[in-house]
C-alpha cells in the first residue's frame, strides 16, 4: 500500500482534531470531538491528561472509518495544541495532577511581582515574551508557594500537545517554541538559567523535558499507542510546534517578501508578525507579547495576544439568545450569527468603545493585567443591541490594532483565520481600524495543516519549508480585501480614545478586584 497521507491532530481549547491530508496538502477527512475542562473558584483552569489522550485517540479511529487503509496509508502523524499551562507527570508517566490551562489565573498576584522587578527585564530580553499568569514558568512560581507537594511528586512538565507526543511515543519533549518563549533564549532556541533565576525556579530545571525540533526529529508511534488508536506501531510521530505558530504556518505568515500580518481570531486573538532574524524582534518598553521560534532556521513569529476574541462576540449574541430563551424562543448560535452582519449594517461606525476585556484571566497583550474587565463606554438612551454588537467587533478590531502597534509599523496586508475571520463584517472592521488589506485562507484547518507541514519537511516531502509553503498555503489564499478609506478615518480618529480608555481603567479595575476580594 502506498504511503500518501500526513496526519495533523490539534488539541486545542475548544476541539480536538484529526485531519488527513494528502502529501500535497490537500484536506482528504476530518475527525473532532469536543474538548473538556473546568474553572476553578480563584481562577482555576484545568484539564484531565487521561481524557485528553483519550479523546485524542478516538479521533484517529474516527478518522480511520472515514478514509480506507488510513494506518497503512499514513506517512507520518504530528501533533500540536493549546500553549502554556503546566501538565506534570511522574516518574512512571501518570498524571500528577490535573493539567492547568492557559486559562488559569491563579498565578496572577506572582506575575505582578515578577514583572515588578527590575531584573525581570534580563528574563524579557532572553524570552523576548511577556510575562503572565498562562504561562508555565509563572504558574511554577505559583506552584513552588501553595502545592510544593505536587512539584515534589513530578518528574516531567509538559504542555499539552508535549503530553499527547509521550502517549503516543513515550518520549518526553517540548518544542523550540513554547520551550523558549517560557523559559529560553530565543536567539539560541534552548533553556537560559538567567531566565529560571528570575523566575525563582532553577531548583526546577529538572521538570523541563529536552527540545526537539519536529522539521528534523521524529519518533515511532508506541505498540501501546498504535492498540489504543489503531495505527501502525513505528509510524513517525512529529512534535509539532505549538498551536498558535502551526496556525500562523498554514495561513501563510510565512511569506519573506511580502511579510504580511497574521491574526488568529477564535477564543483568543494572536496577532503576529514575521522577524526573518533575531536582530528583527523589536522588543516594547512595556515587555510584552510573545516571540516564538518557527519551523524554519532562524526566523521568528513576534506576537501579541489580547487574551480574548469569540468569547466576546459569544456573549454579547448570547445576551440576546438568553432574553430569547427566556421567552420560550430557541436560538442556535448559527442563527444569532446570521443577524450580525443586517444588525452591524444598522448602526453608526464607532457610536460606541468596547473594551473587549471579558475573560475571567484579564488582559496580556498589549499590556499584562489580570483584573481588566470588559466594558462600552459612551452609552447613551439612544444606542441599542445592534449598537453594542457593533462596538464589541470594533473592540476586537481595535484590540487588534493595540497589538500591531507594539511591534513596530503597522502592516499593510493581514492573513486572517480562526472561525470568526469568515465573518464578512469582522473582516471590514478589522481591516479598517488597521489600515490594512485583509485575505483569508481556503485552508480550513490551519492548525492541524501547520503541524502536517513539519512532519512533510521532517520526512524529505520538502527540501524546506518555504518550498513547502509554496505548495500548502499560497494556492489556497483569497483576493486581498482592501481597506475601507472611509470608514479607517473614522477608526483612526477614535484609535486614541480606545487606548485612553483602558489606560484610565486600570486603577478602576483593580479597585473592583480588591472589594470583591473582602
Amino acid at each position: 500500500m502506498m504511503r500518501d497521507l500526513l496526519i495533523g491532530i490539534d488539541a486545542g481549547t475548544s476541539v480536538i482534531k484529526s485531519i488527513a491530508f494528502d502529501t500535497k496538502g490537500r484536506q482528504i477527512a476530518a475527525a473532532a470531538t469536543p474538548n473538556h475542562y473546568e474553572t476553578l473558584p480563584g481562577g482555576g483552569a484545568e484539564q484531565d491528561l487521561a481524557r485528553t489522550w483519550a479523546d485524542a485517540a478516538t479521533t484517529l479511529r474516527q478518522l480511520a472509518d472515514k478514509v480506507p487503509d488510513l494506518a497503512s496509508r499514513t506517512v507520518a502523524i504530528a501533533v500540536t495544541g493549546q500553549g502554556d499551562g503546566t501538565w506534570l507527570i511522574d516518574g512512571k508517566g501518570e498524571p500528577v495532577a490535573k493539567g492547568w490551562l492557559w486559562l488559569d489565573a491563579r498565578a496572577a498576584g506572582v506575575v505582578e511581582e515578577i514583572r515588578a522587578r527590575p531584573d525581570d527585564r534580563l528574563r524579557f530580553e532572553k524570552t523576548g515574551s511577556g510575562l503572565a499568569a498562562c504561562q508555565q514558568g509563572s504558574q511554577f512560581a505559583f506552584m513552588k508557594r501553595t502545592m510544593p507537594e505536587m512539584l515534589g511528586k513530578a518528574a516531567t512538565a509538559f504542555h499539552c500537545k508535549d503530553w499527547l507526543y509521550f502517549k503516543l511515543t513515550g518520549e518526553r519533549a517540548t518544542d523550540p517554541s513554547e520551550g523558549t518563549f517560557t523559559f529560553g533564549d530565543f536567539r539560541t532556541r534552548d533553556y537560559s538559567g538567567d531566565v529560571l533565576d528570575v523566575l525563582g525556579v532553577a531548583d526546577l530545571r529538572h521538570l523541563l523535558p529536552p527540545i526537539v525540533d519536529g522539521t528534523s526529529h521524529s519518533a515511532g508511534l508506541s505498540p501501546a499507542a498504535a492498540e489504543v488508536t489503531g495505527m501502525l506501531a513505528g509510524t513517525p510521530v512529529v512534535l509539532g510546534y505549538v498551536d498558535v505558530v502551526c496556525t500562523a504556518l498554514g495561513a501563510g505568515l510565512l511569506d519573506r517578501e511580502r511579510k504580511p500580518g497574521c491574526s488568529i481570531i477564535g477564543s483568543t486573538g494572536m496577532h503576529m508578525r514575521l522577524a526573518e532574524t533575531p536582530d528583527d524582534v523589536q522588543l516594547n518598553e512595556a515587555a510584552t507579547g510573545y516571540t516564538m521560534a518557527m519551523p524554519a532556521p532562524g526566523v521568528f513569529a513576534q506576537m501579541q495576544s489580547n487574551m480574548a476574541a469569540t468569547l466576546n462576540i459569544d456573549w454579547v449574541l448570547g445576551l440576546a439568545s438568553g432574553i430569547l430563551a427566556s421567552q420560550g424562543i430557541t436560538r442556535s448560535n448559527g442563527e444569532m450569527i446570521a443577524l450580525v452582519d443586517a444588525w452591524i449594517a444598522a448602526s453608526q461606525p464607532a457610536s460606541l468603545l468596547y473594551q473587549p476585556y471579558v475573560s475571567e484571566a484579564g488582559e496580556r497583550g498589549p499590556f499584562v493585567d489580570a483584573n481588566a474587565r470588559a466594558g462600552f463606554v459612551g452609552i447613551s438612551s439612544r444606542h441599542g443591541y445592534a449598537d453594542l454588537v457593533r462596538a464589541v467587533f470594533e473592540g476586537l478590531a481595535f484590540a487588534a490594532r493595540d497589538c500591531y502597534a507594539a511591534m513596530g509599523p503597522l502592516p499593510r496586508e493581514i492573513r486572517l483565520t480562526g472561525g470568526a475571520a469568515r465573518s464578512p463584517a469582522l473582516r471590514k472592521i478589522l481591516g479598517a481600524a488597521i489600515g490594512a488589506d485583509t485575505r483569508t485562507s481556503a485552508r480550513e484547518e490551519a492548525g492541524a495543516a501547520g503541524a502536517a507541514m513539519i512532519a512533510a519537511v521532517c520526512v524529505g516531502q520538502y527540501a524546506s519549508m518555504d518550498e513547502c509553503v509554496g505548495e500548502w498555503v499560497t494556492p489556497l489564499l483569497g483576493e486581498a480585501e482592501p481597506s475601507d478609506p472611509d470608514l479607517a478615518a473614522i477608526y483612526d480618529r477614535m484609535t486614541p480614545s480606545y487606548m485612553l480608555a483602558h489606560q484610565a481603567l486600570r486603577p478602576v479595575w483593580r479597585a473592583m478586584a480588591t472589594s470583591q476580594e473582602n
